[in-house]
């Protein structure tokens, strides 16, 4: 057999010459062999009815009882095992074709059965969808991925990936791969250390992101770069991020301003939301928010644009207020924030209650609001407002009877960020449309901030972004008022990558670093072989690098990151499967120059 032939996804041999999925009318009367997993197995009326299954789908086998020593084999056969089958097409009755199926209109009459792998009893079974706890789907996850929704969700994810290759080959990106044995980095979060058994006492650590990588690449003279990059930081699990590793399209491009990279990440997610969903996107360009807007409109810098929910600033109609709470903060840095539930005025008083344990958790000290019932406003704050508020509220939130309005108050960013935790609270009210991708650019972030812990400018998001207005900026302006240029892209309350426009002179950056309390020697220290590149002549350059997990995630309706990787860890980092971290040997630990100094228990 030649190469080229075994590469065929249609490879015929001894196992099998045709597919159970694929298996159509059209081939009616011919013999065919075919192999897979048992599915299910069922005895009606002196027959037995097989579902095979192979990654292409199930095909219906039918044994008949005239064959006896074939019959007797087929009752000893367990569910998922492994068999070849041969046997002859015919086609389904009328009444008994399966249209779930794709090969639903036929079934093979079996001939031969030969047994390649008979299973053991199953800790949970294939082909029902019945709920399993996690642990056990994770440590028999070989079983679990036979499962036909986390099957499809596998087999999704490498159809994703090939077509964003084949969009940004097409756009003029290099895959380029990136070492994965690198330094360790001074910023982020903490990294894998792997111990060099050459170098004693020295350490690799796995890359957190290629990030100096591919802006060198940029600086190597390649234009567009890209690569599905691996990616390792030690950090806690979420429902959406895998601990320990994850995937992410790593891009960088050179000689481009914000806008070009907008028009290629926007061009990408259209193509993959047409070719690969149902799902429709909402608005098209995407729409661009800054930072201070996304944070006054919704509290939050990743919103869901489907949940019908805004924040609305009142602090200037409380700045003469006799009610202390709100009056006390209309000074600068400081706001009132309104939120209106339409229709909502009437809830019990569980609702009200359940909200106020929820913003108390968020960090409030309670949750003010004003019910607008039939018999007028209701609420533990109305007694403190005037007549004159009161009218100037419900004229300015345009608020109708049946409403309820919730109010925040407080330093501005902690405020902000109670009431959109609120408004991702009550978002559960709505019914949200699955099949709609609101993506949204969040752009102009501060470069700097101050951290009233250490009473200090530091870096507010990534140093190594350019300062809009770039040396000017930060030699005329005020710090916290300098902005970045720096960008998220969002998708239905989902950060899916942040990226920048990068810092690529070595004077900008000294000065950004000094802004931030970075003597020279110390910038040297840290990034010199980066300033060294730049110093060599580097182009304008930016990037950004959605992850890959994230976005199959929302095209699959997943809830759960770890529903779209094949061999996921659990939440505390362990692979069960795996047994994964272990101990290692002493022999191991010498040759590395280790000891180990563990926790007392």
């Amino acid at each position: 057999m030649s190469a080229a032939a075994g590469t065929r996804d249609d490879l015929q041999n001894r196992f099998r010459t045709h597919y159970c999925g694929r298996l159509q009318t059209e081939f009616e009367n011919q013999a065919v062999t075919i192999a897979g997993w048992i599915h299910r197995k069922r005895d009606h009326g002196g027959l037995i009815f097989i579902d095979l299954r192979d990654h292409t789908g199930i095909c219906q086998l039918i044994v008949q009882p005239e064959k006896e020593a074939l019959f007797s084999e087929a009752e000893k056969l367990h569910a998922e095992s492994v068999i070849c089958v041969s046997g002859v097409v015919v086609r389904r009755s009328e009444e008994t074709i399966n249209p779930r199926l794709a090969s639903g209109e036929i079934e093979v009459i079996v001939d031969g059965i030969s047994v390649e792998s008979d299973a053991a009893p199953l800790p949970f079974p294939v082909a029902d969808e019945l709920q399993t706890s996690e642990e056990l789907r994770l440590k028999y996850r070989f079983l679990d991925l036979r499962r036909e929704k986390i099957h499809e969700n596998i087999k999704f994810r490498s159809k994703l990936i090939s077509e964003v290759r084949r969009y940004l080959e097409d756009s003029f990106f290099q895959e380029i791969q990136t070492p994965i044995l690198t330094s360790s980095s001074p910023e982020g979060a903490r990294d894998f250390l792997v111990p060099s058994r050459l170098h004693p006492g020295r350490f690799y650590a796995l890359p957190q992101a290629p990030q100096q990588f591919k802006q060198l690449l940029m600086v190597s003279g390649f234009s567009r770069y890209f690569q599905i990059a691996p990616c390792f930081r030690d950090e806690d699990a979420r429902a959406d991020r895998s601990p320990g590793e994850f995937y992410q399209i790593d891009m960088e491009m050179a000689f481009i301003e914000q806008d070009d990279l907008f028009e290629i990440l926007e061009g990408m997610f259209k193509h993959l939301t047409e070719t690969m969903s149902d799902k429709r996107i909402t608005q098209f360009p995407f729409p661009r928010i800054s930072y201070r807007d996304v944070m006054n409109r919704y509290g939050s810098d990743k919103p869901d644009l489907r949940v019908p929910l805004e924040l609305q600033d009142v602090t200037d109609l409380f700045v003469n207020s006799s009610f202390k709470v709100f009056a006390g903060n209309t000074k600068q840095g400081s706001c009132i924030k309104a939120m209106v539930l339409k229709g909502h005025g009437g809830e019990s008083r569980q609702f009200y209650d359940k909200a106020e344990r929820r913003a108390k958790e968020l960090g409030s000290a309670g949750l003010a609001y004003i019910q607008y019932k039939e018999e007028g406003p209701k609420g533990p704050i109305v007694k403190f407002l005037s007549d004159d508020e009161m009218n100037e509220l419900k004229e300015r939130l345009q608020i109708e009877t049946g409403d309820v309005v919730f109010f925040g108050a407080g330093k501005w960013e902690r405020t902000c960020k109670i009431m959109g935790g609120m408004r991702e609270y009550f978002s559960g009210l709505f019914d949200l449309d699955r099949n709609e991708l609101s993506f949204c650019w969040i752009v102009d972030f501060p470069m700097y901030e101050f951290d009233e812990a250490t009473k200090k400018i530091e870096f507010s998001h990534n140093p190594f972004s350019m300062p809009q207005g770039e040396m000017e900026a930060l030699e005329s302006m005020d710090p916290l008022d300098i902005l970045a240029y720096q960008y998220d892209i969002v998708c239905n309350g989902i950060e899916l990558s942040s990226g920048a426009i990068r810092n690529h002179r070595p004077d900008i950056m000294y000065k950004a670093f000094e802004i931030a309390g970075y003597e020279k020697v110390e910038v040297d220290k840290r990034f010199g072989h980066m300033i060294e590149a730049f110093k060599m002549g580097a182009p304008p350059h930016g990037g950004i690098a959605p992850g890959l997990d994230r976005l199959v995630m929302i095209l699959r309706d997943e809830q759960n990151i770890r529903e779209v990787i094949a061999f996921p860890m659990n939440q505390q980092a362990e692979d069960l499967m795996m047994a994964a971290p272990a101990e290692v040997s002493p022999l191991q630990l010498r040759e590395l120059s280790l000891k180990l100094d563990l926790p007392k228990e």
